[in-house]
């Protein structure tokens, strides 16, 4: 079941990034960050409620430390969603969203230094793989232009998102309750946190990016449906099992991207950066087989 999910996942979230990424064209960061949240809220609400119409649980005790991953996982997702938009200006689509795709490599080595997995050098084979990928997609028309900026910045979009799965994956155990019903809390509270702090703060500092998301209905309606059906996606999975085993096979996106952007966003990908992202599967699969 997980792996039905994470393919789910990955599909949503290749179509979700480029929607932000066209979003991005005309509106700012932040706006780009809550329209991945906005519309998604009241989805996850009435996904729960079925749930809870399908088969009765018992209520989460929402204090403590499930409630401290779960506000963590919101504030890094925001900062890691901010980082990837970032990516979309400075790279096209598919690079941009590859390099961010470090993230299944950092949730393995957190995951081995941090909560315990397990890692086997096949899996370090696969984790030093990712790190030539992450680099050969940095640079760009000759070796001398490599841009270190872009780098950090994948890398760092990547770490954040790969702490947001962990806590995500933390929450979803501590809170004790039956599958599906502990991914689809977590689901609702991160969504919904994240969208009340980023309208709150847009509202005090910059309400011409709410209008601009106002004005945008389509773009922004897709970006949050898209967002949701991913997120429904990897926290159902990341329920299931460990999260490098589902970050690795969610590498498939990588393919999925390639296709939208060179037939939606009408994209040029030089060959240097399909191998990139070829790279970058080959090493998800390596960690997979750990």
């Amino acid at each position: 079941m997980w792996i039905l999910f994470t393919l789910m996942a990955a599909f949503m979230q290749a179509w979700r990034n480029a929607f932000q990424s066209r979003l991005s064209r005309d509106v700012k960061i932040a706006g780009v960050t809550l329209a991945r949240f906005l519309y998604a809220s009241p989805l996850a609400a009435l996904y729960l409620w079925l749930l809870y119409l399908w088969q009765p649980a018992p209520w989460p005790q929402l204090w403590g430390l499930g409630g401290l991953y779960i506000l963590g996982a919101a504030l890094m997702q925001i900062l890691a969603t901010a980082l990837m938009v970032k990516l979309f200006k400075l790279k096209n689509f598919a690079v941009g969203a590859g390099l961010a795709k470090s993230e299944a490599l950092v949730a393995a080595i957190l995951g081995t230094f941090i909560f315990g997995t397990h890692l086997s050098l096949l899996g370090w084979i696969g984790v030093f793989i990712g790190a030539l990928a992450v680099f050969l997609l940095s640079v760009g028309d000759s070796w001398r232009s490599m841009s270190w900026s872009t780098v950090l910045l994948g890398i760092a979009c990547g770490s954040g998102l790969a702490l947001t799965s962990l806590w995500v994956r933390e929450a979803s155990l501590v809170l004790g309750l039956p599958f599906p019903h502990r991914a689809a809390w977590v689901l609702l509270l991160v969504i919904l946190t994240q969208t009340l702090l980023l309208l709150l703060w847009l509202w005090l500092t910059d309400r011409n990016t709410l209008q601009a998301l106002w004005q945008r209905p389509k773009l922004t309606v897709a970006t949050s449906v898209s967002s949701f059906m991913g997120s429904l996606g990897w926290f159902s999975a990341m329920s299931l099992t460990a999260v490098p085993y589902v970050k690795t096979l969610g590498q498939v996106e990588v393919f999925f991207m390639m296709f939208i952007s060179y037939f939606w966003l009408r994209e040029k990908v030089r060959v240097k950066d399909i191998g990139g992202l070829l790279l970058i599967a080959m090493a998800a699969i390596l960690v997979l087989w750990r």
